[in-house]
């Protein structure tokens, strides 16, 4: 199929904004790893947040927009793939991709919605609102706290782990994509690519549900 400029240029943009997501979820980890240290390191951690002020909402806004720029492109090149691609070749196609590459809109769209949920529980503080305990005098809440008794509910925790799991689907195929999509992998690299990839999205999925999981079999607790 020959890619139009602008298909090219886009992308590249879901491959840029690609490495700003995972940069970012990763970095996301670490901070909230910070937890099973106990409750002074998570609170000092969001503390430091805290003290950033209005960076912290400008800089959540920026990934919100790469976000919504990475799902946008995506679905748009899809739309186009599925619209070039002969109804013959469509079953070649799907034998040579995996699973992770089939759903990679599914699992955008899943993980936008997680999103959006994960703000409205631990950020903008709605749907729990129950959950939030002061902390100092500062504004500051106790997130240690929050988290224990944000996972003591079974819905929150089947959300997140429901969400990460796409997340795995999603980082597994798209982190080795996006190198391809930037030159920087060939055919010699790509299977080595495949597996960094895949590694990837472990370490996310267990770093990330490890976390409800351990408040559910009280490891972590008040």
């Amino acid at each position: 199929m020959q890619l139009t400029q602008s298909s090219v240029g886009r992308k590249i943009i879901m491959a840029v904004t690609g490495i700003v997501l995972v940069a970012f979820v990763c970095v996301h980890l670490l901070g909230n790893s910070s937890v099973f240290v106990g409750a002074n390191a998570i609170n000092a951690y969001a503390e430091k947040l805290h003290s950033l002020g209005p960076f912290v909402w400008v800089f959540r806004l920026v990934m919100l927009a790469a976000f919504a720029i990475h799902i946008i492109f995506g679905i748009q090149l899809t739309l186009e793939n599925r619209a070039a691609t002969p109804e013959r070749n469509v079953q070649i196609k799907r034998l040579k991709t995996g699973f992770g590459a089939e759903t990679m809109i599914v699992s955008g769209l899943v993980l936008l919605a997680f999103v959006i949920y994960h703000l409205l529980h631990f950020t903008v503080r709605v749907t729990n609102p129950d959950i939030y305990v002061p902390l100092g005098d500062q504004g500051m809440v106790d997130v240690y706290v929050m988290v224990v008794k944000g996972f003591k509910s079974a819905l929150p925790v089947i959300l997140y782990l429901v969400g990460m799991s796409f997340l795995f689907l999603h980082v597994s195929h798209g982190f080795q994509s996006l190198f391809q999509t930037l030159g920087l992998s060939n055919d010699k690299s790509l299977p080595v690519m495949e597996t960094v990839s895949k590694l990837v999205g472990v370490v996310l999925l267990v770093g990330y549900i490890s976390i409800p999981l351990l408040v559910v079999f009280g490891l972590i607790k008040i």
